[in-house]
């Protein structure tokens, strides 16, 4: 490959991943701390949980980075292709091989955790979206109470009254 030796490729890319199963771990419990967060309705506990995931995500990255720059010093391209030509020049013994399935495996947890909170944060964004176009009569799609319950707006009797007290 070029200036490296293949031993000492192996401890770096051993190192690296050993670094982003920590980091998904961490990651997980953090995505699953933040789903209970969203549950109870906790807005300050999970303004935190946020940061603490964000600060997380910076360190995958970084991990990412360092492993493209791995690559891409000994000639490899930086994508999973590259990885692979990587692994089986300096690992032929595939000794990293579990590790980085377990790395992928909880990539994958991470990812389908996080879309549960995308997916739970994303209906209620749309539950508060139609509650502020029954409250805004200029809007097209809102909604008003009438005697018959709710009605397109525009179809409603003017005169709409909404009352809310603090």
């Amino acid at each position: 490959m070029n200036s490296i030796d293949p031993a000492h490729c192996r401890e770096n890319l051993q190192k690296l991943v050993a670094d982003e199963i920590a980091a998904l771990t961490t990651l997980e419990s953090l995505l699953a701390r933040e789903h209970e967060l969203l549950v109870a309705n906790d807005v300050d506990n999970l303004e935190r949980a946020g940061a603490a995931r964000q600060e997380c995500v910076g360190v995958l990255v970084r991990i990412e980075n360092e492993r493209r720059g791995l690559c891409r010093m000994l000639g490899q391209d930086s994508d999973t292709k590259g990885l692979a030509n990587l692994m089986d020049w300096c690992d032929p013994g595939r000794t990293l091989a579990s590790s980085w399935s377990e790395c992928a495996t909880r990539a994958k947890r991470c990812r389908e955790l996080n879309d549960r909170n995308g997916i739970l944060v994303g209906a209620r964004l749309q539950r508060v979206s139609n509650m502020l176009g029954m409250l805004n009569a200029g809007g097209r799609d809102s909604q008003v109470y009438g005697p018959q319950g709710t009605s397109p707006s525009g179809t409603a009797t003017p005169g709409r009254m909404v009352a809310a007290r603090a």
